[in-house]
């Protein structure tokens, strides 16, 4: 049994070095693909507070959030709020991202990318568990000052929370 505590304390340590990268931290570089094809640079955003929605495009979870991130785009938008959704599902097409826009009455930037390029970007390993919507949020100098955890993250759904965050970094 005394052989296992040392082994147990060696894989929690290695659990917690797979996790999503700790915040604060500068936002990597991330290709947005717009169903147009053109492709933004992440980077293009600096001097704006960006928020990246990573979602399915039919899931229930993200769509609410889709609405409650319109809304606050509404609202702070004008100060330099710059939300940005970027569609992860399986084979994602440019006519989806169009659809669930159209739909969801989504008020800002709507692109996709691969499962892969997302989990390079939240320093995710490949072998971790993933819930959706995945939310970061970016400070006007490009670094990250809140992302979702593996299983989400309440708080970063919850729109008097966001409106906070997002107020306090317009300032």
């Amino acid at each position: 049994m005394k052989n296992l505590v040392p082994f147990a304390a060696v894989l929690a340590l290695g659990g917690t070095a797979l996790a999503i990268s700790p915040v604060p931290r500068k936002s990597p570089e991330f290709t947005i693909t717009e169903p147009s094809g053109k492709q933004t640079l992440l980077s293009s955003f600096k001097g704006k507070v960006v928020m990246i929605e990573f979602l399915w495009t039919n899931c229930p979870h993200c769509q609410r959030a889709s609405l409650t991130i319109a809304k606050l785009h509404r609202e702070l938008g004008p100060r330099g709020f710059y939300p940005i959704g970027i569609a992860i599902d399986a084979g994602v097409t440019e006519r989806k991202v169009a659809d669930f826009v159209k739909q969801y009455g989504v008020s800002y930037p709507v692109g996709y990318s691969s499962s892969e390029a997302v989990d390079r970007y939240l320093g995710r390993a490949m072998m971790e568990r993933l819930m959706l919507p995945q939310i970061v949020v970016i400070d006007r100098e490009g670094v990250i000052r809140a992302q979702s955890g593996n299983n989400g993250d309440p708080l970063l759904e919850n729109e008097n929370y966001l409106r906070n965050l997002i107020g306090s970094l317009l300032q």
